[in-house]
């Protein structure tokens, strides 16, 4: 009899074999897990990356690992993750050393916070989920490192264009980059094509070096056969590197010049500032003569002067420079420069000459001394001589104004308007500020001629006696006239303002009939002659009437206030017996003169008033008065003597004693 569990792994086994023959019916079973894994992830130095591993499908179970796969094939498992419920668990493995360490994020997903150098490698992610089967996928990571600054080290020393082959022209650095860059080589801009094979014409070299910490550096030297040409051109190398999603950066090198020996082909020679177009220089000027040959290094420059066709050697140097101080005109002549360069072809021309042409002029001459007399009316003729070189040019001017070219200036029935300074001029007009001049003074001798401004009265028709009026008189002769006239007060003669030796004198007085009758004259004489313009102001309205009026009109104001002051003191006198009338006793007989009384007398008993031309006794109160006179009543103004047959205007005869009686 069988033991039970003999009997139970019996009736198990055709299970078991019902089930490897059906999973062997269906190889494809442990394929049912698919993942979505990126197969590349490139990410810059430095910067965080997530590796990305999604089962596809719904599972209730699975588990999910991260592996490190070196280049020997073995795999380092790093972080594990299960799947429990809906939530993912997991957990870093190993780090393997790396700081900061890997993380696995709830979506399973591998992180590095910093991306390094060490982490370009390959990663496994493989996920088991049971019945479902298993399944694995790699992702590579390539991380970007941007290069530091392209470095350049030219040649320094002196390169030879005679030589038939390729010379170090310059190294290009490229440091820390990842992955290795590439480099390329420019002249003038333009990319050089020059080949990694050594060669006569031209090559370069490249070495890359993988630094500790992982990162590459790529050095390259460029070699060239160079050329004359090459003396001007500027040279560079430029780095292009890569970057995530086939991007590229380029980085290029500061440009640089290379310092070439090759000889002297040709050589050029002038004459510096200040000279002219015409290769003319002044006399006393400082001139500058350069010299250049188009050889390099510079060589050395000889400096000669040809005379009587041998080289007088003036100086040598390395400058190619030669000034020839305060340059006077016996310096004219044939200079040249020589070039000394003993590796030039034999063909080549060395030497230049030039003709240095020394301008100046000497001062001008003319047949008249500083000062020239003339008659009015007269004529003549001055010359202006003058030495110089190039042949200068002579022109005459007045007061700026040209009067002709040449050296003859004619001058003929010369009026005082000829009278001034003339000046010749001398200048060359192929050697600017090269020029001179000369002057003399002409004068003019004749009589006085006489000018006067002729004034107008100030009133229509006629001057009113008493006018001010202001008289000028101009002249003009050589000697200089003298000015004067018939009345004082007379003004110094001055020059005047229309110029050309006028001068000027001014007379201001008052009109009156007697100048209306006589004239003011003024005069201008000089040993030549005199000249005289009399002045005249016609009628002359007398101001005789007016004054009479004026007379009359201030004697007839002064009686009036004598009359309201007489008034007044009589109204203020009011009441007292006597005041402002005339007494009732003592009356004098009628044709006699009233006397004054004595001082025993009271004032009031006084008559107020005397008689007037009439010699008639009148009496009256004169409207001020207490009691009425018995006379016959006379106006008031009667005794202050107007009226009675007096004349208007005639002096009134007043009675002062009415003062003391009131």
């Amino acid at each position: 009899m069988e033991p039970r569990d003999g009997r139970a792994r019996a009736r198990r086994a055709p299970r078991l074999l019902v089930l490897a023959l059906l999973l062997g019916a269906h190889p494809g079973a442990q394929a049912e897990v698919r993942l979505s894994v990126p197969s590349l992830v490139e990410v810059m130095k430095g910067e965080p990356v997530a590796l990305n591993c999604t089962p596809l499908g719904t599972h209730d179970h699975f588990v999910l690992e991260w592996f490190l796969a070196d280049r020997s094939g073995v795999r380092h498992r790093l972080a594990s993750a299960e799947l429990q419920g809906s939530e993912l668990q997991g957990r870093v493995l190993d780090s393997r050393g790396r700081s900061p360490p890997y993380q696995l994020d709830s979506r399973g997903r591998l992180v590095l916070t910093e991306a390094q150098v060490g982490d370009e490698q390959n990663y496994v992610c493989v996920v088991r989920a049971g019945a479902a089967g298993t399944a694995e996928a790699t992702t590579r990571l390539q991380m970007f490192a941007k290069p530091e600054a392209t470095e350049v080290s030219p040649n320094r020393g002196i390169l030879s264009v005679v030589d038939d082959s390729a010379q170090e022209i310059a190294t290009c650095n490229s440091r820390n980059g990842n992955p290795a860059p590439q480099i390329t080589w420019y002249r003038n801009g333009q990319p050089l094509e020059v080949p990694l094979e050594v060669n006569t014409e031209g090559y370069m070299t490249i070495r890359t070096v993988r630094e500790a910490s992982g990162l590459q550096s790529l050095t390259s030297t460029l070699y060239l056969r160079l050329h004359k040409a090459d003396r001007d051109a500027s040279f560079h190398c430029s780095v292009r590197y890569h970057l995530p999603t086939g991007q590229h950066g380029r980085l290029d090198s500061p440009a640089f010049h290379l310092t070439l020996h090759y000889p002297t082909e040709r050589v050029q020679f002038w004459v510096g500032s200040p000279s002219t177009t015409e290769g003319w220089v002044r006399e006393g000027d400082s001139v500058q003569l350069f010299c250049r040959g188009d050889g390099s290094p510079s060589p050395e420059y000889t400096f000669f002067r040809l005379q009587d066709k041998q080289e007088d050697v003036l100086k040598t140097n390395l400058e190619g420079n030669l000034t020839l101080e305060g340059v006077q005109r016996g310096q004219s002549g044939t200079y040249g420069c020589r070039v000394e360069d003993y590796d030039a072809a034999d063909d080549a021309e060395l030497s230049k000459t030039l003709e240095l042409r020394v301008a100046y002029l000497d001062p001008l001459e003319l047949s008249t001394g500083e000062e020239l007399s003339l008659h009015l009316g007269n004529s003549t003729a001055v010359n202006c001589s003058v030495q110089g070189l190039p042949t200068p040019a002579l022109r005459w001017t007045k007061d700026s104004v040209p009067l002709g070219t040449g050296p003859t200036l004619s001058l003929s029935s010369i009026t005082f308007d000829a009278a001034g300074t003339y000046i010749c001029e001398a200048s060359m007009p192929t050697v600017p500020l090269l020029s001179r001049t000369q002057s003399f003074r002409l004068l003019v001798q004749g009589p006085p001629q006489l000018r006067a401004e002729e004034t107008q009265p100030k009133t229509e028709g006629s001057w009113m006696e008493g006018e001010e009026v202001r008289l000028v008189c101009s002249a003009r002769g050589y000697p200089e006239p003298k000015l004067s006239w018939s009345q004082l007060g007379g003004s110094p003669a001055e020059p005047a303002l229309q110029g050309q030796g006028w001068v000027s004198s001014s007379l201001t007085l008052k009109v009156t009939s007697a100048l209306s009758r006589d004239g003011v004259s003024c005069e201008a004489s000089n040993p030549h002659g005199k000249k005289q313009h009399v002045f005249h102001f016609g009628s002359v309205t007398p101001q005789t009437a007016q004054a009479g009026v004026a007379v009359m009109a201030v004697a007839v104001s002064v009686g009036l206030l004598l009359l309201v002051v007489a008034a007044f003191y009589c109204m203020r006198r009011k009441g007292r017996p006597g005041c402002c009338r005339r007494g009732e006793k003592g009356t004098p007989p009628a044709g006699e003169p009233e006397l004054s009384h004595s001082g025993s007398e009271r004032p009031e008993q006084t008559g107020l008033l005397m008689g007037g031309a009439s010699g008639g006794a009148r009496h009256g109160s004169g409207g001020f008065g207490d009691e009425v006179g018995k006379g016959p009543v006379t106006p008031w103004w009667w005794d202050w003597g107007v009226g009675a047959g007096q004349p208007l205007g005639a002096q009134p005869q007043t009675d002062l004693s009415i003062f003391s009686q009131c």
